[in-house]
């Protein structure tokens, strides 16, 4: 496998706070690595830290062997990071449609016009939102905003696709749909850091987790194996648990 993504001593303090302490592992082309950790334990830092949005105290990120640490966000975005939220952002008033459209403008390749267009609806028609692309955006349900949001971050054409709780929410049957949705992105080749809680997605999508507490990462194996570790199972359910 050719490594991908190189995280290295990442390291982010807020005055006396450290939280996210030293975190290190790799990702190869193509995997799905679930990012795992209790409230609090420094996982969406780590994701701020990967796209751009906080710089590290210390420590590194490389992309294909390039250093990504100290460039801005669109930079780093155009270098091949994508990501999406906890709280769904879209462009309300636009179409799902232009939403997409948008991502293409001002991302990696620039594209415009019919050629934009055509793009945006192969990635609408990606994530099974193609037969709604003329709706406005706010119209669109939770699950479906979330889908429009993927479609956006596909746009991009990432090398490594950053999904922060993007199945937070959803109801048993949107939950469904969003793992297979995910799992046909691993299919694809898609490289894919996938913070989240709900164990149900994290076993069906994910070969392999890193699990932080406390800033710290406490395991980095096999799903089942780190599952199953009595340290990760103190770290979510206290130590009579484990």
């Amino acid at each position: 496998m050719t490594t991908l993504l190189e995280i290295s001593g990442l390291t982010k303090q807020f005055g006396g706070l450290t939280a996210v302490d030293g975190v290190t592992f790799s990702m190869d082309k193509g995997e799905v690595v679930g990012l795992l950790g209790p409230n609090g334990s420094g996982k969406t830092t780590v994701l701020n830290m990967v796209s751009g949005l906080l710089p590290p105290t210390r420590g590194t990120v490389m992309l294909n062997g390039e250093t990504l640490t100290g460039l801005s966000p669109n930079r780093i975005a155009l270098k091949g990071v994508a990501r999406t939220f906890q709280l769904v952002r879209i462009l309300p008033s636009l179409s799902v449609l232009e939403n997409v459209v948008a991502a293409l403008a001002f991302g990696r390749r620039r594209l415009w016009g019919t050629v934009a267009r055509d793009e945006a609806l192969a990635r609408l028609e990606q994530v099974g939102l193609a037969d709604r692309a003329d709706e406005t955006a706010e119209r669109l349900t939770y699950i479906d905003q979330k889908r429009m949001e993927l479609a956006r971050a596909l746009a991009a054409d990432p090398a490594v696709l950053l999904l922060d709780e993007w199945l937070a929410g959803l109801n048993p049957t949107e939950l469904r749909i969003g793992i297979d949705l995910v799992a046909s992105l691993g299919e694809r080749g898609v490289t894919v850091l996938l913070v989240e809680h709900v164990m149900d997605a994290v076993r069906a999508l994910c070969g392999r987790c890193v699990v932080m507490n406390a800033g710290k990462t406490i395991a980095d194996g096999r799903t089942a194996d780190v599952l199953a570790d009595a340290e990760v199972v103190r770290a979510y359910l206290g130590a009579e648990h484990a």
